[in-house]
């Protein structure tokens, strides 16, 4: 069969739809995962035996585990479990919150860990509580540091949600899959996705890049 590449611009309009569903999944995910991965790196970090052993197990068996194992216990162990069904965008964007805070947390751990002791004392000796020290202080030192790894992994969740076809959302990799069991054009259909994930991964790598150029981070 020879390769047709006219019938990427027919469906196209499609794919970009399926790519519009990517975005959500990632924008909406790693939102929540920040938020969980900032509470949970901060348990580690200063949270004391207690918090840190349960960020620490929390962190541990996400990390131990494949994504897609995860969004399948989500999507089909959890509703026998807990009697707890839920729809399958709800489950692929919960999964990328749980999946990307355990990397987060470690990352926050890492960036607020990585600065000198010397000035969360200078903040103390000052008389500001800790959580003052924290916020602005050693805050914004930590956040320069945070930039790099953090993108990396926003990449890396967004690449993940195609992993979400286990369970039918319809995202970018679900949407080429369905046009090209209709019209099998396979070399066409794929690379045209696989040019939709560069554009996507190439426009974060380079917003990631303008930010860090203008924290200046050395």
């Amino acid at each position: 069969m020879e390769t047709d590449w006219s019938v990427i611009f027919t469906f196209l309009p499609q794919l970009i739809e399926g790519a519009k569903t990517t975005v959500y999944i990632t924008i909406t995910g790693i939102v929540g995962g920040l938020l969980l991965g900032t509470l949970a790196g901060m348990m580690r970090a200063y949270g004391g035996p207690i918090l840190n052993s349960i960020a620490f197990i929390y962190i541990e068996i996400i990390r131990g585990t494949p994504i897609v194992v995860q969004v399948m216990f989500l999507y089909f162990a959890l509703p026998v479990l807990a009697d707890l069904r839920i729809d399958p965008m709800s489950a692929a964007i919960l999964a990328i919150v749980i999946n990307a805070g355990a990397y987060i947390a470690e990352i926050v751990r890492g960036a607020f860990l990585s600065i000198g002791k010397g000035l969360s004392e200078a903040g103390l000796a000052l008389g500001l509580p800790h959580w003052k020290v924290l916020a602005y202080i050693v805050g914004p030192l930590a956040f320069r540091r945070l930039i790099p790894p953090l993108g990396n992994q926003f990449i890396v969740s967004l690449k993940d949600t195609s992993l979400f076809i286990v369970i039918g959302v319809g995202e970018l990799t679900r949407t080429g899959q369905e046009i090209m069991a209709s019209n099998f054009r396979a070399v066409e259909i794929w690379t045209a996705v696989a040019i939709i994930y560069l554009v996507m991964t190439g426009t974060l790598s380079l917003i990631l890049r303008t930010i860090e150029k203008r924290m200046r981070i050395l």
